[in-house]
């Protein structure tokens, strides 16, 4: 019996070590190593397949748009790295983010994941370390680094964006990425360029926080649908100097600089087409264009099928919240024009259970398109089916609530494999888990040019309301909004009173009062509309 004893706590000790091995010393092959199951959560993630050459600010990059970072460990002969976010949810909406657009360190794809560790326990000695890591939090408390590691950070602080398009079928000009990168901030200046055979450009905000999060935003998105990739990274210049403004070089500042010999500038008629349809990209609802027709007509055979396309939404083809997509997917939302084939439905997991219900989900889903059925798990009720109208408002979805606070719980939304949801059969009672909302009156985009398709933003404590009475006062719906379960932080009145902003202390509260209170009845027949703005008070 003793030798037995002494038998399985070997085996005890040695499956613990494996299981650690497992989790910190994997030589990042997926092939070798075993299938264990997810780690739950945590504010440790674990980054496999780091390039050789990857530094450490590198790695802090990946995670600095999501928070703090607190920690880092970097296993260099092993191409991996544990990131230590200053919070849990933090790390949830980090890994939420890469589930969907594919990290990049020095263009090397990068995998992340939780890892089993709670937090990280380094050596205190590691010099480099606390000194890039001191330098994080300097820049994240809004202060300046010391001068011996701004070097270190500049390739995660620089205003410069390298920008390459990859599987380019359709040109893609200067004012074309002005108006995509504007979203995030002033574009200063922006330099294009062709090396090794690939279009590149040069972009400068007049910050760097704005680069950082158009970096995050838009690396990996296509431009127009299968092609046009955007890889970006940070590039080692802090300023471009632009000596002329034509159709490869323009600085915003100086307007005043020539076209330069052999450079001429963009041709006014092409220049003003691509001007009044860039917009539409943003977010207008365009009407048809014989200039995209006729100028990319030649390019049909590269991106099949062609409706599919953005070139074809530039042309007025696709339907009104395509455009609606697209205009969010340019602010850095949603990927530009989805994927071909790609499912209208959902798959929300970690839900709270005691307290969500298919009309919840309708109301807060219908933000951002039109919802056709709900269907709560029956043996998952933490976990719910959505149908929207098209994939393009799937994605719209997706990209706007993965990671949000609904009930006290932070929501995972991806794509589901079902193409629709079905109905249960004539007779089954699944105690109303299953909703069908095809004919509802409250869908927000049913109505073709509707000014809602360009009022689509991403969850924000500030609520925009319409649609209030005039005997309405600010008292009433201070009232109304702090009986939702909120703190009303400020409040402001639109001149004609029909409309009003309201901030909540916590997007988690706004998101609460969208679900209690649009739709309210305000009396006399007159319905509150509650939604999203982009505003604050």
């Amino acid at each position: 019996v003793y030798g037995i004893g002494l038998s399985l706590l070997s085996l005890v000790k040695l499956i613990s070590v494996y299981a650690t091995i497992l989790d910190g010393a994997s030589n990042g092959s997926d092939s070798k190593k075993l299938r264990v199951e997810e780690a739950p959560p945590s504010r440790v993630l674990h980054i496999r397949k780091l390039p050789n050459e990857a530094s450490e600010t590198e790695v802090i990059a990946l995670g600095l748009p999501f928070g703090k970072v607190t920690n880092i460990l970097t296993l260099k002969g092993k191409n991996q790295a544990f990131l230590e976010m200053g919070t849990e949810e933090a790390a949830i909406t980090m890994v939420n983010y890469y589930t969907t657009v594919t990290p990049h360190v020095r263009n090397v794809p990068v995998f992340i994941q939780y890892s089993n560790h709670k937090e990280l326990k380094t050596d205190a000695g590691n010099q480099r370390t606390q000194a890039v890591l001191q330098a994080v939090s300097a820049v994240q408390s809004g202060g300046s680094p010391s001068s011996d590691v701004q070097e270190a950070l500049a390739a995660a602080s620089s205003p410069v964006l390298r920008i390459i398009i990859d599987n380019m079928f359709y040109p893609v000009t200067l004012d074309v990425l002005q108006q995509i990168f504007s979203k995030f901030g002033t574009v200063m200046k922006i330099i294009t360029f062709t090396k090794n055979n690939q279009f590149q450009a040069l972009l400068q905000f007049s910050d760097p926080v704005n680069a950082q999060q158009a970096k995050l935003a838009l690396d990996g998105q296509n431009i127009y649908n299968s092609c046009c990739t955007l890889r970006i990274d940070f590039s080692k210049l802090v300023n471009l100097n632009v000596k002329y403004n034509n159709d490869k070089s323009r600085d915003y500042t100086r307007p005043e600089l020539p076209a330069g010999d052999g450079q001429p500038s963009l041709d006014p008629t092409v220049a003003a087409a691509f001007s009044k349809d860039s917009n539409s990209l943003l977010g207008k609802i365009p009407g048809r264009s014989r200039f995209y027709f006729s100028s990319f007509h030649h390019f049909v055979p590269c991106c099949s099928p062609f409706h599919d396309c953005l070139v074809y939404f530039l042309s007025g083809a696709l339907n009104p919240l395509s455009a609606a997509a697209a205009a969010a997917a340019a602010a850095g939302r949603v990927a530009l024009a989805g994927q071909a084939g790609s499912s209208g439905v959902l798959l929300v997991s970690n839900l709270n259970e005691e307290m969500v219900t298919p009309q919840s989900l309708f109301t807060l889903f219908g933000v951002y398109g039109d919802v056709q059925r709900v269907k709560i798990l029956y043996n998952k009720k933490d976990s719910a089916l959505i149908q929207m109208s098209d994939a393009n408002q799937a994605q719209l979805a997706m990209s706007h609530l993965n990671g949000q606070k609904m009930y006290g719980k932070i929501i995972r939304v991806t794509l589901s494999k079902h193409q629709t949801v079905a109905l249960p059969r004539d007779g089954l009672d699944d105690q109303g888990l299953t909703k069908d909302y095809a004919n509802s009156p409250l869908h927000r985009f049913k109505k073709p040019g509707s000014k809602n398709f360009q009022n689509i933003f991403p969850p924000s404590a500030t609520l925009h309301l319409s649609n209030i009475p005039q005997d309405v006062t600010e008292d009433d719906l201070r009232l109304l909004f702090s009986n939702a379960g909120g703190t009303v932080k400020a409040f402001k009145f639109f001149q004609d009173r029909k409309m009003a902003l309201i901030q909540m202390s916590t997007v988690e509260e706004a998101i609460q009062a969208l679900i209690d209170l649009h739709n309210y009845n305000m009396g006399g027949n007159q319905h509150l509309r509650v939604s999203f703005s982009k505003s604050t008070i």
